[in-house]
């Protein structure tokens, strides 16, 4: 017999800018440790320079898209829960005209 499956934990919210901002860290320091390898650094690893350059600009363009898309999502949030608010409205007062739907 299969134990009853437990709910899902409740979800944390944080500010998603602050691990975006220190894995692009991350990134800005491999860089510069392979810069500072200098001639040291085989020229058939030389591709990883560019990975850390594509790592810093992915981790930059994400931590100014992450504010758009939160207040996207709240915008679209705000959307439902006034569409359900004036559904249940419609359904409590069926006889009234919605200046919304015609």
């Amino acid at each position: 017999m299969r134990t009853p499956r437990q709910p899902d934990p409740e979800v944390l919210e944080t500010d998603y800018r602050v691990p975006t901002a220190l894995g692009s860290l991350a990134w800005a320091v491999a860089l510069v440790v392979l810069l500072a390898s200098g001639d040291s650094l085989a020229p058939d690893e030389r591709w990883w320079i560019w990975v850390c350059v594509t790592g810093i600009g992915l981790g930059v363009f994400a931590f100014l898209y992450i504010p758009r898309l939160l207040r996207k999502r709240t915008e679209a949030d705000e959307r439902a829960v006034a569409k359900r608010t004036a559904r249940a409205e419609a359904a409590e007062h069926p006889g009234r005209h919605h200046p919304e739907h015609p």
